[in-house]
């Protein structure tokens, strides 16, 4: 694990023009393990200038040979994948079980779906006296976040690639190093200079100019919804096309019918999972009234198993603001039955797994993203209680909804307000589109749907 002291411009690593250094700090030790540049608006400038000089090239090129570069750099990261791992380890503190097996193994599947799909996709079609021709839309500014930082970076940048589309990539100051990882990569699959470049740096500075420089096209961000306002609002006013995908409130809804236990356990597991920084996260479990002690009880039980098993939350500030929510939800009355605000450790920047009885739908904890190992238990009178409980936040990102029989778990969640849900605990698909309703985003991730975002439309009539 090697940082470099450069950016990556025009296919090669190049001293940046701001002067001042990103410290990466290890979340369980506390310890400094790499220094990057903080990349300013000049590098960002140099970089769009260098994405726009090669977008002719690379729109131009076939996709079969984009889908070659693709494939090879999915061997690439498939052949690094420890290495990646034990980036992800060392700068989000995520255990290294984890690490392989999502943070490392899900965007190389990412990057070899979209290798396939640049050589089967058909880039026009036929509608009556037309021809439409679905073309790239231009250079890309990703920006992209800490919690999952190679996965993140691989839904934006793969699909952008198989477009034809160039790029400009600024990760999350957190996690620098696994950006400079996949840059490696791109380098040595082999991917034409200009087409894929990084700076580092931090958002207000870095992030800022690449949102508003007139060379990008299309601005594709994930983060907080207060970021992605500020985001949405730049672009705007260069009429410049945003992909958003933003905060979470996510609702795991156990009908009376479903195995309660089964429920329970995978739900507290899907808030634990990645120490609860996850946006997609069943942060909210729905359970009826009548079996409600029941299931807080299984609830507490089961988060009291991930004491010793999940890692530090990524950062002090962040550790700060996930233990203000939870003393937040002790003051407006809920219930503490696993967890609490109190740190766990001397060292790191740990969170106890935390779980809440007797939430209300209108408290805090019940309503904003914690982004935490945080779980809020809430009873419900009846399904159409159900439904209005999770519907009843500005967010719609993911969910999950249980019963015994599936044709009434589907019913169920065919009306809920949100851009995914997972059926009696389905599986993650990386070829089905992700993203949310209301304040959760604007515009869908992964698979077809992920690869339209990066395209336009040109219609030629005869």
């Amino acid at each position: 694990m090697k940082a470099h002291d450069g950016i990556y411009l025009d296919g090669a690593w190049r001293p940046a023009a701001g002067r001042d250094v990103i410290e990466v700090v290890n979340p369980v030790d506390e310890q400094v393990i790499g220094r990057v540049p903080a990349g300013d608006a000049a590098d960002v400038d140099a970089a769009v200038r260098a994405a726009r000089a090669a977008l002719a090239g690379w729109a131009a090129t076939p996709p079969a040979e984009r889908a070659a570069r693709l494939t090879a750099l999915r061997d690439v990261l498939a052949a690094r994948k420890d290495e990646i791992a034990e980036t992800v380890t060392a700068e989000l503190g995520s255990p290294p079980a984890f690490s392989q097996a999502v943070h490392a193994a899900v965007p190389i599947a990412v990057a070899g779906s979209y290798a396939e799909l640049a050589a089967t996709h058909s880039f026009e079609e036929k509608v009556g006296n037309s021809v439409v021709h679905h073309e790239p839309i231009g250079v890309v500014g990703a920006i992209t976040p800490w919690n999952y930082p190679l996965h993140q970076i691989v839904a934006k940048v793969a699909p952008a690639l198989a477009a034809g589309c160039t790029v400009v990539l600024k990760p999350a100051e957190n996690t620098p190093l696994t950006a400079q990882l996949f840059a490696e990569a791109v380098h040595e699959a082999g991917v034409p200079a200009g087409v894929f470049n990084l700076v580092t740096g931090l958002g207000p500075v870095a992030g800022q100019a690449l949102a508003e420089h007139p060379g990008v096209d299309l601005v594709s961000f994930t983060g907080s919804t207060a970021v992605g306002r500020r985001i949405a609002a730049t672009a705007g006013a260069a009429v410049k096309k945003v992909a958003l995908e933003l905060g979470g409130k996510s609702a795991n809804v156990i009908l009376p019918s479903a195995d309660l236990a089964r429920a329970v356990n995978v739900g507290v597991a899907n808030v634990m999972s990645n120490s609860g920084q996850t946006c997609s996260a069943w942060t909210r479990m729905l359970v009826p009234r009548e079996r409600y002690d029941e299931a807080v009880g299984l609830a507490a039980a089961a988060a009291a198993k991930y004491g010793d098993r999940i890692g530090p939350v990524v950062s002090a500030r962040q550790r700060e603001r996930v233990r203000g929510y939870i003393e937040k939800g002790v003051a407006e009355g809920a219930r503490l039955v696993a967890g609490g605000p109190d740190a766990p450790r001397e060292q790191g920047w740990f969170v106890s797994p935390t779980v809440f009885a007797d939430v209300t739908p209108d408290m805090t904890v019940a309503q904003e993203e914690i982004f935490g190992p945080v779980l809020c238990v809430i009873g419900y009178e009846d399904e159409d209680d159900a439904l209005r409980i999770a519907n009843g936040t500005v967010y719609g990102l993911a969910g999950a909804v249980w019963a015994a029989d599936e044709a009434e778990a589907v019913a169920f969640a065919r009306r809920m307000d949100t851009g995914q849900v997972d059926i009696n605990g389905g599986r993650f698909n990386p070829l089905a589109p992700f993203g949310g309703y209301k304040q959760s985003g604007v515009g869908r991730e992964l698979g077809a749907h992920g690869l339209a975002e990066y395209l336009q439309t040109k219609s030629l009539q005869f």
